[in-house]
């Protein structure tokens, strides 16, 4: 009579396989959703870190001394500088720099297209206005022209340029001016 009898054990056993089973595929979909989520958020966290480095750091950096030219009653007429590519960083168009010259009693900003501005390429690659890797380029700002008097800029004053790229923080370059000038003699300043 036992072989009549329907015997349900077995299938208590089934019913626990199947909510196991169920257990797992959620736990898998679940964590499928958190590992995807940290992996975006770890992703972005890293776009902005290269963001932040590229626009902390300059995208030129000086290349050589600094000098300017001695004019009439001790005043600057000229100042000359060389320009390159900072390491790793993506080409500058040079008409779009901007410089900003100041004394304690002057300030004045001019763009690389102003008449102020003249820049020579020294070392070329490609052609265009585009600042590449291995390219120079010495860029000579006209003072004189500026408007700076000897009232304004003269021996042992202390100058700031700042180099404004349109991409990276700006570049200043402070130099104190020689306590004799010559007119039309170039000086190397520090």
């Amino acid at each position: 009579m036992k072989s009549l009898h329907h015997d349900e054990d077995g299938f208590t056993g089934l019913e626990a396989a199947i909510v196991l089973i169920a257990f797992v595929v959620v736990a898998a979909v679940f964590s499928y959703v958190v590992l995807g989520a940290g992996f975006f958020t770890t992703q972005k966290a890293q776009e902005s870190v290269h963001t932040a480095v590229g626009q902390a750091t300059s995208a030129v950096e000086l290349s050589g001394p600094v000098m300017v030219e001695g004019g009439a009653g001790d005043t600057v007429t000229n100042a000359s500088f060389y320009l390159q590519l900072g390491a790793g960083g993506n080409p500058v168009d040079v008409t779009k720099i901007g410089y900003t010259v100041s004394t304690p009693k002057k300030v004045y900003t001019v763009q690389g297209t102003d008449s102020q501005v003249t820049i020579e390429w020294l070392k070329t690659i490609a052609s265009g206005d585009l600042l590449e890797n291995r390219e120079m380029v010495l860029v000579t700002l006209n003072i004189d022209a500026m408007g700076f008097t000897s009232a304004d800029m003269t021996v042992n004053d202390k100058m700031t340029i700042e180099v404004k790229p349109p991409v990276g923080s700006s570049l200043p370059i402070s130099r104190t001016i020689p306590a004799a000038l010559n007119q039309g003699l170039w000086y190397e300043v520090y």
